[in-house]
């Protein structure tokens, strides 16, 4: 999911255990059962933005026998309640957002359990009403229902597991006024016209994913379809927009491509459809197979200068299909592992159709933009594996440390490692993982497993820690012994989880009348100094040229001082 791209391009300017700075903490939730697969039937009051839901959740037991089962529930009545092929209620409760379903007798895990239920709910979140657009008493765009799960919002309308720890297939029975779409995830099998002038989609996803991207719209639209390799692609778009498709939509075929050729790992689902919708709070949000996107982000491309813009929230998106819907984060204190690589990725799709410098500048921007952020927030902000995430609150993990900074520090991983190092731990993560959840252990594995060396140290400060180094450097040039003299500060302000001292592999590069040379040093503590022989007196010095580290505030000074 990423915010809205218009608003950020103009500031451009329980398992998982993280033992950082002496600390151990949990943000997984336990599970006691595994959700197999759910069918999902629904129908609508447009009036009373009302949900009329026919569901079967399929699951098994995990680790020990269940006789009762807790389901996420909020903003939903309950008509019935049973085993799936009977008429029987089964005792349950609801209360606060679970709803609590005592069984028949004991199951046994490997036993499957179908639970049937018929609602109504009126949510307040997860399932979004929205009206008909009006201008001269003529109707210029049509109603749309739509879905946003992430990070916890599909409960609202579905009574579920409604966490990312636990992958399912889903089936979605979708009934729609005549003349209508609907968009879900996974193949349609089946439209069929009904009695009331009503229409039902049959959607089956059989690949299994986290219960968030479970998503559907529906609304008037035209499809304009194309294909890549063997993937169907389909743009959903309003009537009469069909032109905005190759303007917003017409790299997506590259971005696969290249998505493919640097992970090397094919598209891993069996369609790619993406959809615009009217008032969405983000920019997009990246449901499996079937993403959803801002309508005002996408006719944005008809202005060439957004066109740039447009690419990076699709690229994003995409992107997402490996970081996100592929390898998922085990829980939200991860979120980075999702938002960080596909803020990245849109750095990587510019650097190979519009070239390095490009990717560069993307980088620069990232970081940039993180670090106004960081200078306007203080020392409060949470490091990459999110210690204050709050799935109640989307600002404590939808903000720029998790997509700026995230995609940022992954540059200085590969930086560090090297293109073919750094490639060679993806491909290892992503294929070792695909349809799991993963943690940021995952990732190092991979990663150190590639490199074939430790990688503590990284990981250690800028994932597990906060903010960033705040480097001094003065220098000093010694004519008579022809050596130059660095001494290296590092002032950031060591508060809670932002290190003292941060281990920084830099280049020092050195332009004299004669040339340039680059040496090397590795700071790794709060003073440091270093020497090398220089012939004449530099006329330039510069830390890190490459950019190798973008996340730093750098000082460079002349010192009178010998």
């Amino acid at each position: 999911m990423k915010k809205r791209l218009i608003a950020l391009s103009a500031l451009t300017f329980v398992l998982s255990v993280s033992v950082v700075f002496g600390q151990t903490e949990s943000f997984n939730r336990a599970r006691t059962y595994d959700v197999l697969h759910y069918v999902i039937r629904l129908k609508f009051d447009r009036a009373k933005k009302q949900v009329f839901g026919d569901s079967t959740v399929e699951l098994t037991p995990l680790g020990a026998p269940l006789n009762t089962l807790a389901l996420d529930s909020e903003d939903i009545t309950y008509q019935f309640v049973g085993f799936e092929g009977t008429d029987e209620n089964v005792a349950y409760k609801v209360d606060g957002k679970k709803i609590t379903v005592y069984l028949d007798r004991k199951y046994e895990p490997g036993e499957k359990i179908s639970i049937r239920f018929r609602y109504t709910a009126l949510p307040k979140k997860g399932i979004y009403f929205v009206d008909p657009q009006i201008e001269n008493g003529k109707v210029t765009r049509a109603a749309q229902i739509w879905t946003q799960g992430e990070s916890e919002e599909t409960h609202h309308w579905l009574p579920s597991f409604d966490f990312p720890d636990d992958k399912a297939t889903t089936e979605q029975f979708l009934t729609v006024n005549e003349g209508e779409t609907a968009i879900a995830n996974g193949v349609l099998l089946e439209k069929k016209r009904n009695n009331d002038r009503t229409e039902t989609f049959h959607y089956r996803m059989d690949i299994p994913h986290s219960v968030y991207l479970t998503s559907f719209v529906i609304g008037e639209y035209v499809k304009v379809s194309d294909s890549y390799k063997n993937v169907p692609l389909g743009f959903y778009v309003y009537p009469e927009q069909e032109s905005i498709v190759p303007l917003a939509y017409g790299r997506t075929k590259d971005m696969i491509r290249v998505f493919e050729e640097v992970t090397r790992i094919d598209y891993p689902f069996q369609k790619y459809d993406q959809t615009m919708v009217a008032e969405f709070q983000w920019g997009g949000m990246e449901n499996v197979t079937a993403t959803t996107m801002a309508d005002t982000e996408i006719l944005f491309a008809r202005f060439k200068f957004g066109r740039d813009v447009i690419d990076d929230l699709v690229s994003h998106e995409l992107a997402h299909s490996w970081f996100g819907n592929l390898v998922t984060c085990r829980n939200w204190a991860e979120l980075w592992l999702n938002e960080g690589f596909a803020t990245f990725m849109e750095a990587v799709f510019r650097e190979k159709t519009l070239g390095r410098p490009a990717y560069d500048l993307k980088v620069k921007q990232d970081a940039a933009e993180y670090l106004a952020f960081e200078a306007g927030q203080g020392p409060n902000l949470h490091g990459l594996f999110n210690k204050k995430a709050d799935a109640n609150d989307d600002d404590s993990m939808f903000d720029t440390v998790t997509y700026q900074k995230g995609g940022a520090v992954i540059h200085t991983l590969r930086e560090e490692l090297g293109d073919d190092v750094f490639w060679k731990g993806i491909n290892i993560y992503l294929d070792r993982h695909k349809l799991q959840n993963v943690e940021t252990t995952d990732l190092k594995a991979a990663m150190e497993e590639a490199a074939g060396s430790d990688l503590d140290w990284f990981f250690d400060q800028w994932v597990y820690g906060s903010g960033h180094p705040s480097l001094k450097v003065t220098h000093f040039y010694d004519l008579k012994h022809k050596r130059l003299r660095l001494r290296f500060t590092q002032t950031q302000k060591a508060a809670g989880d932002t290190p003292a001292v941060f281990i920084l592999p830099l280049t020092v590069r050195i332009r004299t009348a004669g040339g340039m040379k680059d040496e090397t040093i590795r700071i790794d503590k709060r003073l440091q100094d270093a020497e090398f022989e220089v012939r004449s007196k530099p006329v330039k010095i510069e830390i890190d040229p490459g950019n190798k580290i973008p996340l730093k505030k750098l000082t460079i000074a002349e010192s009178p001082v010998r």
